[in-house]
């Protein structure tokens, strides 16, 4: 157990679950969609639902969608940011099973038409994890460098990613794998001890059967990057 573990995030109340979890969720979601939202649907669950109007946690999470941190003290105006920024929002209930009690799920649309729908859960004390990208189940927390990767269900995929930082000579902290189906879409989670040069980024967004590719890097005492 650190300092922060006992003192909890910097950041705008009331609550590191409700509130500070909220904005790391929306910030979060703007960095996997990789530009800045227009459009975004938010649906709550559990607790998120029954008391996050009291807490903060729909100001949270539009905050978060507009880039901002759980320090930023914009947080209780972020609506009115939302509006003379361009961002559309809107919410509701999330009809899921078995999550968390303070979970979200939002769908975002991008400058671009790039679209995004992640269900996240606060855990505490500021602390968040990514439970589904689009669909498909991931589970991370994105608190050091990750790489997620979405691919076919073919064989040599893993092979390709995993001899790829073995020569840039990138640890492998956690690895996850999940599919849809046999054949179908896949998703590869690395968790990694060091940065990913922008090179191999690069070169594993056009390898064939690879769908997308997204880089996280929110390490402390370095830049956001996020492909």
């Amino acid at each position: 157990m650190n300092l922060f573990d006992i003192l909890g995030p910097v950041m705008v109340g009331p609550s590191s679950s409700h509130t500070a979890g909220a904005v790391r969720i929306g910030w979060m979601t703007q960095k996997l969609l990789g530009e800045q939202p227009v459009e975004a649907k938010i649906l709550m669950y559990g607790s998120f639902a029954a008391t996050g109007k009291g807490h903060g946690t729909d100001r949270g999470l539009v905050a978060g969608l507009l880039g901002m941190r759980p320090d930023d003290e914009r947080i209780p105006d972020s609506f009115e940011i939302a509006r003379k920024m361009g961002l559309s929002y809107s919410f509701g209930i999330a009809n899921l099973t078995s999550a968390h009690p303070n979970s979200v799920v939002l769908e975002v649309k991008g400058k671009s038409g790039r679209t995004l729908e992640v269900q996240a859960c606060s855990l505490g004390g500021g602390r968040i994890m990514i439970n589904r990208l689009d669909g498909l189940d991931v589970n991370c927390s994105c608190e050091i460098p990750t790489l997620i990767v979405h691919n076919l269900d073919q064989p040599g995929h893993v092979a390709e990613v995993t001899s790829m930082l073995a020569h840039k000579s990138v640890n492998i902290a956690n690895m996850s794998l999940y599919r849809d189906k046999r054949g179908g879409s896949a998703v590869m989670v690395v968790e990694m001890d060091q940065p990913l040069p922008k090179e191999s980024l690069e070169w594993l967004e056009h390898l064939e059967g690879i769908v997308k590719v997204t880089y996280i890097n929110v390490t402390e005492g370095e830049e956001d990057d996020v492909l």
